[in-house]
């Protein structure tokens, strides 16, 4: 099955939400649609970037996961910068687009 990431910029944190919370909630509603398969926060030029890599049966499904997981993270805090990537060999690179 495809391992792919979604990540994101995360800023100024909304009202009620605690630092320690924004990476378990995002782990916990890609879990809820699919197997994460690892999860972490780094700092990226000086601000905080989630990651969380999962696995999916094919784009479509990812890009839901994604997308799910982006729409809690801006629930939580100021975002951006949030982008899809699959894992093709040893690089990730953005999901190819649908024929159309």
């Amino acid at each position: 099955m495809p391992s792919y990431r979604v990540t994101s910029t995360v800023g100024l944190l909304r009202p009620g939400t605690a630092p320690q919370d924004v990476l378990p909630e995002a782990v916990a509603v890609a879990r809820a649609m699919t197997t994460v398969e690892a999860h972490d926060v780094g700092v990226v030029r000086g601000a905080a970037r989630v990651t969380v890599r999962f696995e999916a049966a094919g784009d479509g499904e990812a890009r839901r996961v994604a997308w799910a997981v982006l729409s809690r993270l801006d629930e939580l805090a100021e975002t951006s910068d949030g982008h899809l990537t699959r894992r093709y060999g040893n690089r990730w690179l953005p999901p190819r687009r649908p024929p159309g």
